[in-house]
């Protein structure tokens, strides 16, 4: 697919607009990490109108995804199709590019779907994200109010939160928090026969998840920051 393109649309899966907002249920045999899990766009904030979705392959295999939207005409998806090395991630950028006033409130859906390179989707997973146009975006809390951090309501607390610059401190804890989760993606899962690694490294996936999971919250930090 082109650089830039509308996100696809396949016809057995998802219908247009007119015909549905709604999606069939999804069934994944092979796990997807992708974050945010769900996107927020704000009318009123044009930073907003480009949002990013990160997906990871903890996986020491190539797979290849593509993203599908319910309302396609809406979005351009770069690099909508593609191949994630292993143990690597990609960043792929998501526009709105239809802000007006019938869409406030409006949810579509992003649908990303992951099969091994060289086999079969049967195989894959699939997992959808939601995307919602709001008209105006939060506004922040009046420092004082409360000594208790102020989350949007969303479920990824980092994705639209207020900008604060770093500390020296923290930006070096942060830093050394994510080298950490790199160097766990970059292991070998147990029972890998191809690793030349000793056993006592090979980590799980749950463990790379955790990794994924982590470094996709560093990421949106250091993107606000």
């Amino acid at each position: 697919m082109l650089r830039g393109a509308p996100a696809r649309r396949e016809e057995d899966d998802w219908r247009t607009e007119a015909e549905s907002s709604s999606l069939p249920a999804t069934r994944s045999s092979i796990p997807i990490f992708v974050f945010p899990p769900s996107l927020d766009f704000y009318a009123d904030d044009q930073t907003s109108h480009k949002q990013v979705l990160t997906l990871y392959n903890p996986f020491p295999k190539v797979l290849r995804y593509k993203v599908l939207s319910t309302a396609p005409s809406r979005y351009t998806v770069v690099d909508a199709e593609g191949l994630v090395k292993p143990n690597s991630c990609i960043d792929i950028v998501t526009r709105h590019r239809d802000i007006r006033a019938r869409h406030y409130g409006s949810t579509d859906k992003f649908r990303v779907e992951i099969w091994e390179e060289g086999g079969g989707k049967s195989t894959g997973g699939r997992k959808d994200i939601p995307a919602t146009l709001h008209p105006t975006k939060p506004e922040p809390r009046e420092r004082g109010l409360s000594e208790t951090p102020h989350w949007q309501p969303h479920s990824h607390m980092f994705s639209h939160g207020i900008p604060r610059p770093l500390s020296a401190g923290l930006f070096s804890l942060y830093v050394l928090v994510g080298l950490a989760s790199l160097v766990v993606l970059m292991l070998p899962l147990h029972g890998d026969p191809h690793s030349l690694l000793h056993e006592s490294l090979h980590v799980s996936v749950v463990q790379k998840l955790v990794a994924a999971y982590v470094l996709g919250l560093l990421t949106m930090v250091f993107l606000q920051g």
